[in-house]
């Protein structure tokens, strides 16, 4: 008697343990991005990261652009560019602040900015960028980036800001793998309807998500990637 006892006990903690362990497993999958990864997950080898990043153009003008790779103290110069671009991989954290991938250690966005983005929409990356590695929360980042924005510590976009996203090597999103090969167009705060964004037929594209930098991005998909194979438009 006292062995089966003891054998309906142990059976039932092991059940105990395992139903514990789903559980944990549920709740991890229903937030799988709820903090930072350790920061290792967002790093790259320099020479693969460099690649990648020109990949974000076709090589007329990434092979002549600034190349930043990201570190542990931030973005730093690997390649001195003579075009006026600069091309980046961006991590998780310029997602929307509502987005999932927020902190996805996945995510490589490589972006090409032209010159009047270089010297205007490329510092939101950067102070993001100074903000997640100082390990501040999401919350926090959103807080910081909204109080620079009160003190006018954000600059506008500048006029003619635009950049490249054509490569066929990103992953922007999990539900999303690279998206679409697209020119990303940066305009101070202005209303979808401006652009004829999201109507049937347009290939104006804006992602209604808000963000707290001082810019609209309209997005246009392209029919083929940096390399010059085709890419699907949908």
């Amino acid at each position: 008697m006292k062995r089966r006892h003891w054998a309906r006990w142990a059976g039932a903690c092991t059940l105990a343990v395992v139903l514990s362990e789903l559980a944990g497993f549920a709740a991890a999958d229903a937030t799988p991005h709820e903090r930072m990864a350790p920061l290792a997950q967002y790093l790259m080898p320099p020479g693969s990261e460099i690649a990648l990043a020109r990949s974000a153009a076709p090589n007329a003008i990434s092979d002549k652009a600034t190349v930043l790779t990201l570190d542990s103290q931030g973005y730093q110069t690997a390649v001195r560019g003579t075009n006026g671009f600069t091309c980046l991989v961006e991590r998780s954290w310029m997602a929307p602040f509502v987005s999932p991938d927020f902190w996805n250690p996945k995510i490589r966005g490589p972006v090409c900015y032209n010159p009047a983005a270089s010297g205007s929409i490329l510092a939101y990356t950067l102070r993001r960028t100074k903000l997640a590695l100082a390990g501040d929360s999401k919350e926090r980042i959103l807080d910081e980036v909204r109080t620079a924005l009160a003190r006018n510590e954000l600059p506008s976009p500048e006029p003619g800001a635009m950049s490249f996203m054509m490569s066929k090597d990103g992953y922007l999103a999990d539900a999303d793998g690279h998206w679409h090969s697209h020119l990303m167009f940066h305009l101070p705060k202005v209303a979808a309807a401006s652009w004829g964004a999201n109507l049937p037929g347009s290939p104006v594209v804006l992602d209604d998500r808000e963000v707290p930098e001082p810019q609209t991005i309209f997005m246009v998909p392209v029919s083929s990637w940096s390399d010059g194979t085709s890419a699907a438009v949908h």
